[in-house]
């Protein structure tokens, strides 16, 4: 496209996935905190399994909360106040989980009080990565060209994963050569922190990128919305793709099933699936699971990192494919690879088998998600809805998959105490599952523009 602003399309959407990398940085951080979580604040009060679970998953409660406002948040102050939104609470959770003793608490000295005030500001953490979920992607999706949308959406995966990486570094080095007494005192309080300065630069940068075309369209200000279309499409291209987005928001606001509830239910589907295959126990247990396998504490912390490094690089192949083979064929091929993974380690849990072999299996089944399920139920619940219900179904969609993260890894402990190659290969039983439910019932929506999904439905 002769007449597209290639690098203005790229600064938007890199300002924007600020808040897909804190949404990486803020559910992994506790990875590396975890343990001296539990030594300074479950343990000393003579809590179990339970507690700790809750304790660790406790931001996926605010994960729910910023799904559910992100529909009404995202048509009240649009998406880009939305998103500045997050940042602000990013910002709030960074410094309040990492000093929760602050103005009404005395340090090592823990209490009941003390545990559910770094819970909540966990939890506020968790209601700005609940809207960055919901809403990056919107945006993404709503100013995105159809034609590479898949790759632009997915790169908001990327920044996920980058993010994760990334706090798996600060992790590793806070805790590099340190004392278990200074990591549990002291190193948990840097790990969460660090998300300050990114928290920071995403709130401010969103002052300089443009509300998307249709949320101004959909608010009646089409002089603006006209105006952001041409500067990324060019004005022919952005006539047409104008006159197409007032036919399609005209009607203003429909019911939420007034497209049937078949898109809702596979929004809901996909959400749920990207969860029960397990990937944010991976994510959040990893340490634990490497130590688990006979590694050492700082083996552990590496081995994360090097996870890290493939989540990375199969998340590039997505984005390199997404747009060129389509979201279905990736999906099933994904589920396949989880299925394999999933099962092998479950099965090697039976036989009691630790070491080089379970490492292997863990890195199949991460690639496989990172190159599938990751990126791409992002790209479809950001691109099957169509604009007069979007925000609302994108935020039912998106509350779904935090309450199915949260009951994953909240009873993921207990689980592990019961039996390890039961919880494994429920998860992989769960890959399988997803596999039959692509097939059957997502359609595809490769270069699609987001009104013909409006077409799609109505058929």
């Amino acid at each position: 496209m002769k007449d597209r602003n290639t690098l203005y399309i790229a600064g938007i959407t890199l300002v924007a996935t600020l808040g897909g990398l804190l949404f990486g940085y803020d559910t992994a951080v506790i990875s590396g905190a975890e343990k001296s979580v539990q030594a300074y604040l479950i343990t000393p009060l003579g809590l179990g399994s339970l507690a700790h679970g809750a304790t660790i998953s406790s931001a996926l409660i605010g994960c729910i909360i910023g799904g559910m406002l992100s529909g009404i948040l995202s048509l009240k102050l649009g998406r880009k106040r939305a998103m500045m939104l997050a940042g602000i609470l990013f910002f709030i959770s960074a410094l309040g989980s990492g000093y929760p003793e602050f103005l009404f608490f005395q340090k090592g000295e823990p209490t009941m009080g003390l545990l559910y005030m770094f819970n909540f500001y966990r939890i506020i953490g968790g209601i700005g990565v609940g809207l960055a979920s919901a809403i990056v992607p919107m945006y993404i999706g709503e100013i995105a060209p159809a034609d590479i949308r898949g790759r632009l959406v997915s790169i908001n995966q990327f920044a996920i994963i980058f993010g994760m990486l990334v706090v798996y570094f600060v992790n590793y080095f806070i805790a590099q050569g340190k004392s278990i007494e200074y990591i549990n005192d002291i190193g948990w309080r840097w790990m969460f922190i660090s998300e300050a300065l990114p928290a920071g630069i995403f709130a401010v940068l969103l002052f300089f990128v443009p509300e998307t075309p249709r949320y101004l369209a959909m608010t009646n200000r089409d002089g603006k919305a006209l105006e952001i279309l041409t500067k990324i499409n060019g004005i022919q291209q952005a006539k047409l793709i104008m006159t197409d987005i007032k036919k399609s928001v005209d009607a203003a606001s429909e019911k939420l099933f007034a497209f049937g509830k078949v898109v809702i239910i596979i929004g809901i589907l996909l959400s749920v699936f990207q969860q029960f295959v397990g990937i944010n126990v991976a994510l959040y247990y990893a340490p634990r699971i490497f130590e688990s396998m006979g590694a050492a504490k700082d083996s552990s912390m590496l081995q994360t990192v090097v996870m890290g490094l493939i989540n990375v690089i199969f998340t590039v192949v997505a984005i390199m494919t997404v747009d060129k083979y389509g979201r279905k064929i990736l999906l099933m091929i994904g589920s396949i690879g989880m299925a394999i993974g999933m099962f092998a380690i479950g099965g090697l849990a039976f036989m009691k088998v630790i070491g080089i072999s379970t490492l292997i299996f863990i890195i199949i089944y991460t690639a496989s998600f990172m190159m599938s399920w990751g990126p791409i139920c992002w790209v479809l619940i950001s691109e099957i809805f169509p604009n007069k219900i979007r925000g609302r179904a994108i935020a039912i969609a998106v509350a779904a998959q935090w309450t199915a993260n949260y009951f994953i890894s909240s009873t993921y402990p207990a689980m592990m105490e019961f039996s390890g190659g039961l919880t494994y290969s429920f998860y992989g039983l769960m890959s399988l599952v997803s596999f039959f439910f692509v097939w059957k019932m997502v359609p595809e929506t490769k270069g699609k523009t987001l009104e013909e999904m409006e077409k799609l439905w109505k058929k």
